[in-house]
């Protein structure tokens, strides 16, 4: 493995934290690829990759901030970091499905998702294992004051 280079991706509901997780934790040393950018777009996954891939080539690290929910999304992004070098690291976040509607309720505009985006997304909701690939996996959970309590996760 390349030393440091890493491929972080978030996984978890709609409006769970992920995205100021990645603000506040992860942003100042990652490239930023997120589906959400180029909402119009055709082809999004495939550009999703082009961009992770040469982010990755050119030796910078990158989080994905998009649902994952499922090793359908995860493994492209694992075989991309295994192809570069990179750590395949996961960071999940636990579905709390009432206080995820209760924050995407909160938002505007286009930011807030119906909410049968976030039912959708549980359905297909699952938790990551080391044996799906990672090199490392994380729980993070909203602390309650503002911040995240971020754990290694076993298996």
């Amino acid at each position: 493995m390349v030393d440091g280079l890493e491929l972080a991706i978030l996984i978890g509901l709609q409006a769970s934290g992920k995205t100021t997780f990645n603000r506040r934790m992860l942003a100042d040393g990652h490239v930023v690829v997120s589906k959400d950018a180029f909402p119009n777009a055709r082809h999004r996954q495939r550009r999703q990759m082009r961009l992770v891939n040469e982010a990755l080539a050119a030796g910078r690290s990158v989080v994905v901030d998009n649902t994952n929910p499922s090793p359908r999304e995860w493994q492209p992004l694992i075989e991309a970091a295994r192809a570069h070098g990179a750590a395949a690291v996961g960071y999940w976040f636990p579905p709390d499905l009432s206080a995820a509607l209760d924050r995407n309720a909160a938002r505007e505009d286009r930011a807030r998702v119906p909410d049968v985006g976030l039912y959708d997304t549980l359905k297909r909701l699952r938790r990551p294992r080391q044996v799906d690939g990672f090199d490392r996996l994380y729980e993070v959970r909203l602390d309650g004051r503002g911040g995240f309590q971020v754990e290694p996760m076993e298996g």
